[in-house]
């Protein structure tokens, strides 16, 4: 005779996972934790503006100790988007590897003319997987082709804040579910362009206070109104930097519009796979009906 165990029906396990790819939301942890890492970020760029002349503007100094604040604030953002959307492993490995294929990808430039087509890849990543992942995954990229390229030095702490910014700005973007197709495209090429630039100019802020030997027009006097000491930062950034950072804006650009829809369908297919925020529940089992209740305790009545 069967035992009641065995004639138990279990409940399905089933999971609901959502139709329609959407970026990874922002809860009030991940808000709360990329907040204060864009705020020591901003007083990490612009603090010599602030200085007065008797002040030591060497960033070499401070790197060291940006650094070290910027990887746990990193960890932090991470933990917080998990335990704000309920990520699991899966994304993890993603940002792994899409960080390896951004920073596999900066060194084809080799920096030649401002030409670094790992910026495109970081447009559309943010795009797809939100501000969040965006700005991890930026910042991560970084670091991971300074280790490749041996770019390490006092910049790389600089370089992962304003990358991070950068692929976290096409995670903010509008019609994150609704825009697609041509209109798409245009938005994140436009967007790319611009941020290209301003990446640029954000960090010849961070070389800018202590380069020595530049004529008194772009040169930065420590000490002076902060608006005089920015129109020779403008100055700067025109004599010196504009033709590289117009390379690599133009190069985001056109390949956005060449392989942009291609992947964006890729990373789209794979997040919706790995189902991110899928939520799953466990349903009781059903109870027989009336009719199989009789018919299973005649059944063993017949047995017995």
């Amino acid at each position: 005779m069967k035992s009641a165990a065995q004639n138990t029906v279990k409940g399905p396990v089933r999971s609901h996972p959502k139709t329609a790819t959407r970026p990874i939301r922002l809860g009030p942890r991940s808000i709360a934790a990329l907040v204060l890492i864009s705020a020591i970020g901003v007083i990490a760029f612009g603090w010599p503006l602030l200085a007065d002349a008797d002040s030591g503007l060497a960033h070499s100094a401070d790197a060291p100790w940006l650094f070290a604040a910027l990887l746990p604030l990193l960890v932090a953002v991470v933990v917080a988007t998990i335990a704000d959307t309920g990520m699991d492993a899966k994304a993890v490995a993603m940002l792994g590897v899409l960080a390896a294929v951004g920073a596999a990808l900066r060194p084809l430039g080799a920096g030649t003319a401002g030409l670094e087509p790992m910026f495109f890849l970081m447009v559309l990543s943010g795009r797809v997987l939100g501000p969040g992942f965006g700005f991890v995954l930026g910042s991560v990229t970084m670091f991971a082709s300074a280790l490749l390229t041996g770019g390490v030095g006092p910049w790389m702490p600089f370089q992962m804040l304003a990358m991070g910014w950068f692929t976290m700005g096409a995670g903010l973007l509008p019609g994150p579910e609704r825009l697609r197709g041509r209109a798409e495209l245009l938005m994140l090429a436009a967007y790319g362009a611009v941020a290209a630039l301003a990446y640029g100019t954000v960090m010849n802020l961070q070389g800018w206070t202590y380069i020595g030997g530049l004529s008194s027009g772009i040169s930065f006097h420590p000490g002076d109104p902060v608006q005089e000491n920015l129109l020779r930062f403008l100055a700067y950034c025109a004599a010196t930097s504009l033709g590289w950072d117009m390379g690599r804006a133009v190069l985001t650009v056109v390949l956005t519009l060449a392989l942009g829809s291609t992947l964006l369908k890729a990373l789209r297919r794979a997040t919706r796979r790995a189902a991110f925020e899928a939520q799953v529940t466990f349903e009781p089992p059903n109870p027989p009906q009336r009719g199989e209740a009789d018919h299973t305790a005649g059944s063993r009545n017949d047995r017995t």
